[in-house]
């Protein structure tokens, strides 16, 4: 039922929080734990600045989610640092197709390699741009501007046809549409937006043939086979996962990330994706009735509304939290909204 929030009690916003495309809500037990531990490290933890378990526990809990094996999990602080350890492991001159538009951290780092061909085509007709010598796609499954959704299975198919690598970041999608993270070389995900984690988590998946000629570049002592074994000297031997491509974690943020899984988890994106939904399309409903132009059509849990951007200030006096993007007006619904919430930014707009 869209009229009552998922989560329960976990979830206490003093606002109309419409934003989750920025940032998702923390639910109440990931604040509780990163208040844990920050007071352990105040009063001074015996036991360094985090535990090792707490990490793996949210690897395990998003391979669940993406439907990898954890061994082919690696975490991190962004979504740009993955895309840089992928776009480092390309030859010079290799060619990387992009949908125009896209986000940035998806883009950029492959651009300041400075000896790649980037290539870009329109969204709706990118799995017809793959052609020989692509040597990699690179897309994000929803689009951050305006919420339309990638034909994913196309570009699939056209990549495996010409013998292109596939690279899916999953971040505006990852917990409300089901996500297969093995039909793609990499995948890379940000946690703090639809899995409800605090800033500072990411995810890279990669692919056992993809690992062949993926260099861990920023390797320390997390990508050894023995961790603790490896703190000084050079490294004696690499995991034999992807936990090789680790970053050192910031355990405050990834101690809050396994409370947040777990929630994600127990309610199930199977149940969050037609909520959100079906408040999207409420608020779709609602535009239409307004005779207000807006994309996409459906059925993402963003909406953006050509030449509104401007309304956003209005909204936010309001007590309503949205987002400016692009020149639209950036409305997104998750676990946490109700049918309430999307009449109230209706009735305000219509003022």
């Amino acid at each position: 039922m869209d009229d009552q929030p998922l989560g329960g009690d976990e979830f206490a916003p003093t606002q109309t929080y419409l934003n989750t495309s920025t940032c998702g809500l923390l639910p109440r037990r990931a604040v509780d734990a990163v208040t844990a531990l920050a007071a352990e490290l105040a009063a001074g933890r015996p036991d360094g600045s985090g535990d090792a378990g707490a990490v793996q526990a949210a690897r395990e809990s998003f391979a669940r989610i993406a439907g990898v094996h954890p061994d082919r999990v690696a975490v991190g602080g962004s979504v740009a640092v993955h895309v840089g350890l992928i776009a480092q492991s390309l030859p010079a001159g290799a060619e990387v197709l992009f949908p125009e538009g896209d986000f940035s951290s998806v883009i950029d780092p492959f651009l300041v390699r400075g000896d790649l061909k980037l290539r870009y085509a329109p969204l709706e007709r990118l799995a017809g741009a793959v052609r020989p010598g692509t040597a990699l796609v690179a897309l994000s499954s929803v689009q951050s501007a305006d919420g339309r959704i990638a034909d994913l299975a196309a570009v699939r198919a056209a990549a495996a046809a010409h013998g292109a690598r596939t690279l899916l970041d999953a971040t505006q999608s990852a917990g409300w549409l089901p996500l297969d993270a093995g039909a793609y070389d990499f995948t890379v995900t940000g946690g703090f937006k639809y899995l409800i984690c605090p800033r500072g988590v990411s995810f890279l998946t990669v692919t056992e043939e993809a690992q062949e000629t993926l260099t861990p570049i920023h390797a320390g002592m997390s990508a050894g086979v023995d961790v603790w074994g490896s703190v000084y000297g050079p490294l004696a031997e690499l995991a034999r996962s992807a936990r090789r491509y680790d970053e050192p974690p910031a355990f405050l943020s990834y101690h809050g990330a396994a409370a947040s899984l777990a929630l994600l988890e127990e309610i199930g994106v199977g149940r969050i994706g037609p909520h959100a939904t079906a408040l999207a399309d409420r608020f779709r409903a609602g535009l239409d009735r307004a005779g207000r132009a807006y994309v996409p059509a459906g059925p993402s849990v963003i909406v953006a509304v050509p030449g509104l951007g401007d309304r956003h200030p209005d909204l936010l006096r309001a007590g309503i939290v949205t987002s400016a993007r692009a020149g639209n007006l950036r409305v997104s619904f998750h676990l946490y909204n109700t049918a309430a919430d999307v009449d109230r930014a209706l009735d305000v707009l219509a003022a």
